[in-house]
């Protein structure tokens, strides 16, 4: 039932690249964690380092099976003492919750899974806190909301129970998000588009979603991230602390693979032509099959057609090809990201493209 599209991808790209767009992702799933144990039992389960993580700060992280298989990453919000939320993509809510149920002690710990009557609403863009701060409610806060650094939040009481407003993102630019309750969420949805009118604010879809996300090279799970392929494979072992304290599921696993030598690796390939390399594409060095797209599209930004794939570690940069409905088309390997985030510093500075 969700929208893939408004007024048109182009149009929807060009606003958050350019101005600001308004995402409804109350699809996300949303579980809240509480009690005495509840820190040292989500570090348990996830990859970073999350248990030492201070009131207010939020952790990009991944949970795995004991062979080190990715059943999805999602964010840690440390709201404050012994309260945590634990934010998941919708596809896996299900799974992860189901998971985190299994292994839940008999003590310490309790869970809230909110998703049903929790909304989120994303604001991305270089005019995002222009909009932001437009809302009554955070009007007098704006100093609070300039000073959220990145992965940060604080909790405000809305109408009709808390807010969360937190700085992360999923486009690569400067954003935010608001998590609320359903009955708050239409008015400040229309609100939100409004106070925006002048700031040309537009309602994005998945499509836009897709290629905005795809330009910073942002994982998709599903496409970069899956239980066929670990972390580290994935490209974010950055976010594996293989010696936290107390270890977590597949932590010996992924020790492994990283002693033994990870065995893929994920590049970014330039398609020569028009031609579009869709998922599980086979991407050739020589006339050797050496791995599968996992994500491709024509980038609106840099004006070219572009695909992340994830291939043999041991396949150098360079010359490649893609098979392209049954035509062997050329490519080359482009560094990552394709375009530089703007989540950081001033949100209308000059970005760097690859």
């Amino acid at each position: 039932s969700m929208p893939v599209q408004y007024a048109g991808v182009l149009v929807e790209h060009e606003a958050v690249r350019e101005r600001v767009g308004l995402f409804d992702i109350t699809h996300m799933g949303e579980v809240f964690v509480t009690g005495p144990d509840a820190g040292a039992w989500i570090s348990s389960l996830v990859t970073n380092k999350t248990a030492d993580a201070p009131d207010g700060k939020v952790v990009y992280t991944a949970m795995c099976r004991e062979d080190g298989g990715v059943l999805d990453d999602m964010l840690v919000y440390h709201l404050a003492g012994e309260r945590w939320l634990v934010v998941m993509n919708a596809s896996n809510h299900d799974k992860v919750v189901a998971w985190m149920r299994a292994h839940l002690p008999a003590r310490g710990v309790v869970l809230d899974d909110a998703s049903d009557r929790t909304a989120l609403i994303a604001v991305q863009g270089p005019d995002s806190f222009a909009l932001l701060t437009r809302l009554p409610l955070l009007q007098p806060l704006q100093e609070k909301v300039a000073a959220l650094d990145f992965y940060t939040h604080f909790v405000v009481q809305g109408r009709s129970g808390e807010w969360i407003v937190s700085r992360t993102g999923y486009t690569g630019e400067h954003g935010y998000e608001l998590y609320l309750p359903n009955a708050d969420a239409l008015a400040v949805w229309e609100r939100l588009l409004n106070l925006g009118a002048d700031l040309g604010v537009q309602p994005i879809g998945l499509a836009a979603r897709d290629t905005l996300r795809f330009e910073a090279c942002y994982c998709l799970y599903g496409h970069e991230l899956g239980e066929a392929w670990t972390p580290l494979e994935a490209g974010i072992g950055w976010a594996v602390k293989l010696k936290k304290d107390g270890g977590f599921i597949g932590r010996d696993a992924l020790a492994a693979q990283k002693e033994r030598g990870v065995p893929r690796k994920p590049i970014g390939l330039e398609i020569e032509g028009k031609a579009i390399a869709r998922q599980d594409m086979t991407v050739l060095h020589g006339e050797r099959p050496v791995g599968k797209v996992t994500s491709g599209t024509f980038s609106p930004t840099l004006k070219k057609a572009l695909a992340l794939a994830l291939v043999e570690a041991k396949v150098p940069d360079g010359e490649l090809a893609v098979e392209i409905r049954g035509k062997r088309v050329p490519a080359h390997t482009v560094p990552l990201p394709f375009l530089a985030a703007r989540v950081k510093g001033d949100p209308r500075a000059e970005r760097t493209l690859a």
